[in-house]
């Protein structure tokens, strides 16, 4: 799993320098200054999320564990539900798709949360 999990954090890391770049330079003049807050958001957390998957791949390798599977099961569904609804939302105008976004806040804070039962269990007490 340690495989997928660095592969698919190397991915989405490249995908998200690709869609700042494009929000930057390809919707900046299209988008009002609300809607490409929106989209930076997204962007923002894209990174994160992606950054905090390397690091739980690193982990993964030294402390293998379904947790920690789990965890970046979660935070992968983050990127995609809340990033996802973002970048669509700001450049269709869709509204409703601010509704999903949450979820995907939910996703982020259950994939950290599984991360920290991971290492409550796996990391010796000092």
């Amino acid at each position: 799993m340690s495989k997928t999990i660095l592969l698919t954090a190397a991915a989405l890391l490249a995908l998200a320098v690709m869609l700042g770049a494009f929000g930057a330079h390809g919707l900046k003049a299209k988008l009002s200054d609300d809607l490409m807050q929106v989209y930076k958001t997204g962007v923002e957390y894209h990174f994160y999320h992606a950054l905090g998957l390397l690091l739980i791949g690193v982990l993964s390798i030294h402390m293998p564990s379904s947790l920690i599977s789990w965890s970046a099961i979660c935070l992968t569904a983050g990127i995609v539900i809340f990033s996802g609804s973002l970048y669509v939302l700001s450049v269709t105008g869709i509204k409703w798709l601010g509704a999903i976004t949450p979820l995907g806040g939910l996703s982020f804070i259950a994939g950290w949360i599984l991360l920290f039962v991971a290492m409550w269990k796996k990391l010796p007490v000092s």
